[in-house]
């Protein structure tokens, strides 16, 4: 078993055969533990100081190279198929509860976010609580691009394309953005497939936003330049009847909140923390 940093590196086999790297964080002794989900063109090594601080309050942690990034072999960003990410996450997810005391937490980041809300909307996965960070439920991508991408995805399903994310969006902290850019298991990629996915599956998360029902906690940067905030305050508008939905703004704040300058870093873990004493109570 490889290591990385603080995790163990495995590779688990999805059900059409694509093996997936997977990350663990152990804990002996923890009845809690917490899946992390990655975000478009990045990969689960970059969560490493999230990971420990779950570990730090008792969590064991397990986190997962999505179909197409990282370290899991393939084509950058492709799918076989439009649920492909859906399904690996339910693979994964299942595969690190049976060997828990405990069913896991689940938290996803941007895209990561967008497919952990999808699964759970869809009954795919059955967390004891969600923790959503800058999900991509909606794009700044013009109208004419989706429709694009949608008529792309039938006939060049997997052709490479730029993602078009501005990396200087991501965290007001120059080195967060340096060792971003400077990553080789970073991506800049995309497929049609794959922008389809995340363009329907968003919008699909916003109208089916009132039938959440498991305890979630949405983390929204309000001066996001990599998915459109406007997303989440639709979704957070669309949910607040099922109660199961707590919100925090933080509206200076860039994409990748848990990697953010500080103080803002420190105060959206504060509102994790606290969020997560009072929901597993």
């Amino acid at each position: 078993m490889a290591t990385a940093g603080g995790a163990e590196r495995h590779e688990l086999a999805m059900a059409d055969g694509q093996p997936l790297c997977v990350y663990d964080w152990p804990l002996p002794g923890a009845r809690d533990a917490i899946l992390l989900v990655h975000g478009l063109g990045e990969h689960a090594g970059r969560y490493d100081a999230l990971a420990r601080w779950f570990q730090a309050r008792g969590y064991a942690v397990r986190s997962y190279d999505q179909r197409g990034h990282g370290r899991t072999r393939g084509q950058r960003a492709a799918l076989r198929r439009p649920d492909d990410l859906l399904a690996d996450l339910a693979t994964v997810y299942d595969d690190y509860a049976a060997g828990l005391p405990r069913a896991p937490l689940l938290l996803g980041h941007s895209m990561g976010g967008l497919v952990a809300l999808r699964a759970v909307l869809d009954g795919r996965v059955a967390p004891p609580a969600l923790v959503l960070s800058s999900p991509a439920l909606r794009a700044h991508a013009p109208a004419w691009l989706q429709w694009l991408a949608h008529g792309l995805a039938r006939v060049l399903p997997n052709l490479p394309l730029n993602n078009g994310l501005p990396a200087a969006g991501i965290s007001h902290d120059p080195q967060v953005v340096a060792a971003y850019r400077n990553d080789p298991l970073c991506t800049t990629r995309v497929t049609p497939r794959m922008a389809d996915f995340i363009f329907g599956a968003g919008a699909a998360c916003i109208d089916d936003a009132a039938s959440l029902r498991v305890p979630t906690l949405l983390l929204v940067a309000g001066s996001d330049r990599l998915v459109d905030p406007a997303g989440s305050r639709d979704f957070a508008n669309g949910a607040w009847a099922t109660r199961q939905l707590t919100t925090r703004f933080f509206d200076t704040l860039y994409h990748e909140l848990f990697n953010e300058a500080e103080p803002g870093r420190s105060q959206v873990l504060k509102q994790l923390g606290d969020w997560l004493g009072r929901a597993l109570r």
